[in-house]
């Protein structure tokens, strides 16, 4: 089973389609922040959620249990793959109904080793995944510029390094991140 989370109009064929929005006519109307969620552990071979995360979980709590739900359904390894805009740009500034940004250090939070490393090293970070018993490798992550750096990086007039120091400095230089995700845990 594939799950394709928060679908909206965007329906994938091969993939159960979720949306808390009946009128997409998606496969299943399910609330992604009331759980459980309706399917069984580790019975996800793959999960999308496509500019969806950054919607879910204004409340911590809430945040934390759409993180479990995302590691109890996915089998050991599989792939998540999470599209979300970059918090310092005007797409995700200007949507009222976006109510967290998801950074690296966000969903690194949820990696174990991580956890026990800054533990180890008495950082301050909150070790959300040792405390909640969830683990998601960070398998890759791309930041998705927007024009004009885009171009200005496919002409070779700026670095990469140059680019990610503007994205630090100014709005809008990245529009998106993609990160993929793998659960972490024992074979069934």
């Amino acid at each position: 089973m594939k799950l394709n989370l928060g679908c909206g109009p965007k329906r994938l064929p091969g993939w159960v389609n979720v949306d808390k929005v009946g009128q997409f006519q998606p496969d299943a109307v399910v609330d992604l922040e009331r759980f459980p969620w309706p399917w069984p552990d580790s019975s996800a071979e793959e999960i999308l959620l496509n500019h969806v995360l950054e919607h879910l979980g204004q409340a911590p709590d809430t945040f934390i249990g759409v993180m479990g739900q995302l590691w109890r359904v996915a089998k050991p390894g599989a792939p998540i793959r999470v599209h979300v805009p970059d918090p310092r740009h005007e797409s995700f500034l200007g949507d009222p109904t976006h109510v967290r940004p998801v950074t690296l250090d966000t969903l690194a939070l949820f990696n174990q080793a991580f956890n026990r490393r800054t533990m180890a090293e008495g950082a301050a970070n909150t070790p959300l995944g040792v405390i909640h018993g969830i683990d998601f490798d960070i398998v890759s992550h791309q930041s998705v510029y927007d024009e004009p750096w885009r171009g200005r990086l496919e002409r070779k007039e700026i670095t990469e390094a140059q680019a990610t120091e503007a994205a630090g400095m100014y709005l809008n230089v990245v529009l998106e991140h993609r990160f993929v995700l793998a659960a972490v845990k024992a074979a069934p």
